[in-house]
């Protein structure tokens, strides 16, 4: 049944399919270590459920098994190698992977359930499940220095699903880690916020910032966002495994062209009908119009001319406490270039 699903999993586009036993997380100290020091920022949804993930049995009762997927999601491109605008993050220039892998997932439960009469529950990256650690016991990779999972065989351009099952299957070997005396990821992170090998403070993460972050972004951090619109991936890119990254199967068919920059002043003649339009297919969406705009304003502020004044004195005076503050604070660093 094993090489059944494994077969099936690559029949539906995933590139990676691997198998771990359910039993408990072996780094369970140092992820409560983790959150007692704060470092998830305010994504308290982390909190939640604290029981189940240390446990999968209260998430299934008598799991035995998890089956954990692995999507490629290399472009192939430059990245956006000297262009200019906001930088996008590789993950956000594809359809909303939640809806691409878990719908592949759902087909691959089906054939579980159907084949082997067994229960099957399935998640992607919204489960109550430590699904890096998963990754690395059913043989995917093994977790970097930055704390993502690495692949010998796909770099870390990875997304990861998982099922969790009471069917009993063999575990795959685990990965050891090899990222040996390497520390490129710690050494290029901007806002240092991978404070140590494999810990890592949300709360100075540039992907936290733009993306999570509901709030207003610390004036200190706001110049070390440089370029980045929308998440940041410069931990993951400077990784020398990526000498093995391809594009996978399932996710450049997704690919929505979300260009890997954006025009900053365009933005902020969108309004929220044409923003659904133009992201609402994708990861941005779920960041809202404000928020981009928000970021926006302090990529303005960190490489914007003197072109880009009359657009941050507009949004200056937007409605939108957020918005407007940002603006400003915008608009003083480019005049403090201006003078200097």
């Amino acid at each position: 049944m094993k090489e059944s699903i494994r077969q099936k999993a690559f029949e539906l586009g995933f590139d990676l399919c691997g198998f771990s036993s359910a039993l408990p997380p072996e780094n369970i100290d140092v992820f409560k270590n983790w959150l007692s020091k704060g470092n998830y920022a305010d994504m308290d949804w982390m909190l939640k459920n604290i029981s189940k993930r240390l446990d999968t049995k209260l998430v299934l009762n008598n799991a035995k098994t998890l089956i954990v997927v692995g999507c490629s999601y290399f472009c192939g491109d430059s990245d956006g190698e000297n262009q200019s605008g906001g930088l996008i993050a590789r993950y956000a220039r594809f359809v909303d992977y939640h809806k691409v892998i878990h719908s592949r997932l759902n087909l691959l439960s089906e054939f579980i359930i159907k084949n082997a009469t067994a229960r099957a529950l399935c998640y992607v990256d919204t489960g109550p499940v430590l699904e890096r650690e998963y990754a690395g016991r059913a043989g995917l990779g093994f977790i970097g220095k930055h704390t993502n999972l690495i692949s010998r065989h796909y770099g870390n351009w990875l997304l990861l699903g998982e099922i969790l099952t009471d069917l009993e299957i063999e575990p795959d070997v685990a990965e050891k880690s090899r990222c040996g005396k390497c520390s490129l990821c710690i050494t290029i992170c901007p806002t240092n916020a991978i404070v140590a090998p494999y810990q890592l403070n949300a709360r100075k993460c540039i992907s936290y910032l733009t993306i999570e972050h509901k709030g207003s972004i610390p004036v200190e951090l706001r110049p070390l966002i440089g370029d980045k619109l929308f998440g940041c991936d410069d931990c993951l890119a400077v990784c020398p495994w990526n000498k093995f990254a391809k594009k996978g199967q399932l996710m450049n068919k997704e690919l929505i062209r979300v260009p890997a920059r954006l025009e900053l002043k365009e933005l902020f003649d969108i309004d929220e009908a044409l923003f659904i339009k133009i992201f609402g297919e994708t990861p941005i969406r779920r960041l809202g119009l404000t928020r981009l705009l928000r970021n926006a304003t302090v990529v303005l502020g960190n490489i914007g001319t003197v072109d880009a004044l009359e657009t941050l004195q507009k949004a200056a005076t937007s409605r939108d406490c957020l918005i407007a503050e940002h603006a400003q604070w915008a608009i003083e660093q480019i005049k403090s270039r201006i003078i200097n």
